[in-house]
């Protein structure tokens, strides 16, 4: 008993052990061990502080909803060296405005994983809930399709948390100014991009995301900020707290809650989207720009406005005749088909399987026999009397 105590102790142990290092598991396998003929040199390094990611902006990573690192060093048989920093956020959404707020305005545009931008030895591409952060010693031809190579490696998150955010894309294109979009979903983030509007006037308490891009006018460069907010009415309510703060009059409010160059700023809404222009812009610039945004409803039917074939009566009923009909026919053909080899049968094996005189006796109690028996006992008797 004493051993079987011992044994069933060491299976708990090793249980608990197995759940420690399956809490740990997804972040050891956010970098493969090789990708694209680069192999890992030493070991995985893993954390779950953001100071560790960026010791600077380490709130704005929390903010984004980071969750864990892992960095490595990677080694060719060439002799070259990449090092990988993997930062995992909670949701794409996360890992797309961190994305934002490192791409540096004179980055390329390149084609890895979701989004990536590259910058001499520098290359930032984010897939998933995954940012990415590579810093080659000297990048060659072949290093972006090595790098696509590791994004379809890193895992992908589940159910929701995969789609991207849709706000961005209400930015307008034209006169765009290059990797100026930044998203943000708190005040941190607001703060560090320097946005026209404080966080005050945003109000970070009623859930909404923000989206920042610059933009070239005849005065100089402008900011277009998207305010989204979960309902058309809580959009229009602190549309009127904006417009109030940024009336000239209301410039000195106390506590810093206007925004710079409140004289500049123009305001309208557009479903439970806030546009907020500011900059050197003129009347018929600023009015252009706004009219750039305009939300659009993505409306969805969950009730069918008409009747179809399944729920159409009528096509039942004559759906329920035709039934019938086919089950009228098949008994019809089973029927005759079932006489017609009977007859057959009958012809080609006589007396060999139907109407064998065994199979066709039965039982007889001779009923009237009975019955005749006592008469014709009363009439011999009655004969013999007389």
């Amino acid at each position: 008993m004493k051993t079987f105590t011992q044994i069933l102790g060491s299976f708990f142990v090793l249980f608990l052990a197995s759940l420690t290092f399956g809490l740990d598991s997804p972040t050891a396998a956010l970098l493969p061990k090789q990708f694209g003929g680069w192999q890992m040199a030493g070991s995985l390094q893993t954390s779950k502080d953001p100071s560790q990611a960026d010791s600077v902006n380490s709130a704005l990573l929390k903010e984004y909803g980071f969750t864990d690192l892992a960095a490595a060093t990677y080694t060719r048989d060439d002799g070259r060296k990449v090092r990988l920093k993997a930062a995992r956020f909670g949701d794409t959404s996360g890992a797309y405005g961190a994305f934002t707020f490192y791409k540096m305005p004179q980055m390329q545009t390149v084609q890895i994983g979701d989004q990536g931008a590259a910058f001499n030895e520098r290359v930032l591409f984010y897939r998933g809930s995954i940012l990415v952060d590579a810093d080659f010693g000297k990048l060659t031809a072949m290093s972006a399709a090595e790098l696509r190579e590791l994004a379809s490696l890193l895992p992908l998150p589940v159910g929701n948390t995969r789609n991207l955010p849709g706000l961005p894309a209400y930015l307008p294109t034209q006169s765009y100014v290059k990797n100026s979009a930044k998203y943000v979903v708190g005040g941190i983030g607001l703060e560090k991009i320097n946005a026209p509007l404080p966080a005050s006037l945003v109000d970070f308490t009623a859930s909404p995301e923000v989206v920042l891009g610059n933009y070239s006018s005849s005065g100089g460069q402008a900011a277009l900020m998207l305010i989204s907010y979960p309902t058309p009415q809580i959009a229009a309510e602190h549309l009127r707290r904006i417009e109030a703060a940024t009336q000239p009059d209301t410039q000195l409010k106390q506590g810093g809650a206007s925004p710079p160059d409140a004289g500049r700023v123009f305001t309208k809404r557009t479903g439970p989207i806030v546009v907020v222009a500011s900059g050197p812009l003129s009347a018929s610039e600023a009015a252009s720009l706004l009219a750039s945004v305009n939300y659009d409803a993505d409306v969805t039917w969950n009730e069918n406005t008409s009747f179809s074939k399944k729920d159409n009566l009528a096509n039942l009923l004559v759906n329920i005749i035709l039934l019938c009909g086919i089950l009228m026919g098949l008994a019809l053909v089973a029927g005759i088909a079932f006489g017609g080899i009977r007859i057959i049968v009958r012809r080609i094996l006589p007396e060999r399987i139907f109407d064998r005189a065994e199979g066709i006796e039965f039982i007889s109690l001779h009923l009237s026999d009975n019955r005749s028996r006592p008469q014709d006992s009363r009439v011999s008797s009655s004969i013999k009397a007389s």
